[in-house]
């Protein structure tokens, strides 16, 4: 959904302001042009160690590179159906927290080992000195480790962290128990200290990790000012964070969209190409053409309205 679409448009856009940018994501599937660089990290996850290694291609300028573990391939190529979160709606595949925390150490981790030389103008590690953006619940986890585990080692020392948030309902909610799954110091308990009145998946408290992300982040965005300001408005439209929001304050820089894949000149999906001098000519003909394909009856005197969005419950 969006979240998807930022990740392929916004990296492309900062590239081509000058900078160095990398995205780092599961290896859900084989990525017919990511190849395998050959470069594992170890990585303690649940008190034990597992290994993942990284596939990468270059494309627009960005590094996209790819976190390969048997326990991301799984969930597309085993029996789960490419459901990737859980079987159904509301429900949890018992190895989330271990893949997201799988994921957040890995993107700490590439920056630093990965030697990617596929810009003219950058060569080698990316280092220490980044800003990472860590987008939603699965990936809350990074600033934790890095203030924890990386900092006090003198690594990613001059690192900083902006928090995203894209979809606030979501905010990756577990037993507080697991909390000794995570690998992190007890002084963090409390970011992620949680009590909400609902008995999935535990009645009463509970980890959050959204609530640790917000906090122990260096800043807090979200993708449009008027979400920012809805977020704060109150625990309904907030669900229940608008109070950890409203303490660390947060910034709404509305999503962009990618000029270059959605110019109706250029556009593949469109059998009548146009631009600002032939749109009242072209625009006509695609409507007769999409009511066509839908059923509709054929009259480009009627209005066609688009809604993309999601419904709920």
């Amino acid at each position: 959904g969006g979240l998807g679409d930022v990740l392929g448009g916004l990296p492309r856009a900062m590239a081509a302001n000058g900078h160095r940018v990398m995205t780092v994501c599961p290896r859900y599937d084989q990525y017919k042009d990511a190849w395998d660089t050959s470069v594992l990290v170890e990585i303690k996850v649940g008190g034990r160690i597992e290994t993942v290694r990284f596939f990468h291609c270059y494309k627009r300028g960005v590094d996209r590179v790819f976190v390969d573990h048997p326990s991301f391939l799984e969930k597309v190529w085993g029996k789960t159906g490419s459901k990737i979160y859980g079987p159904k709606t509301g429900e949890d595949y018992m190895d989330n927290q271990f893949r997201f925390s799988l994921l957040c150490q890995a993107a700490l981790e590439a920056p630093r080992v990965l030697n990617l030389n596929s810009n003219e103008y950058f060569s080698g590690p990316y280092g220490d000195d980044v800003v990472f953006i860590a987008n939603d619940w699965h990936t809350a986890l990074l600033p934790c480790y890095l203030k924890t585990i990386y900092k006090p080692k003198g690594i990613h020392k001059n690192a900083k962290v902006v928090f995203c948030i894209h979809n606030i309902a979501y905010q990756g909610r577990f037993p507080f128990s697991d909390f000794s799954l995570l690998d992190l110091p007890d002084n963090l308990k409390g970011s992620f200290d949680f009590i909400d009145g609902y008995n999935i998946p535990v009645k009463g408290r509970k980890i959050n990790w959204m609530k640790a992300g917000i906090l122990e982040s260096d800043r807090v965005v979200t993708v449009s000012p008027y979400y920012a300001q809805e977020l704060v408005s109150g625990e309904d439209k907030g669900v229940e964070l608008d109070n950890v929001i409203r303490s660390t304050g947060i910034t709404g820089i509305v999503n962009g969209m990618d000029v270059q894949e959605w110019n109706p000149a250029t556009d593949n999906y469109l059998n009548i190409k146009y631009d600002n001098t032939t749109v009242l000519d072209a625009k006509p003909l695609l409507k007769e053409a999409l009511q066509a394909e839908v059923g509709l009856p054929v009259d480009r005197n009627i209005p066609v309205f688009g809604f993309i969005g999601r419904l709920e419950e």
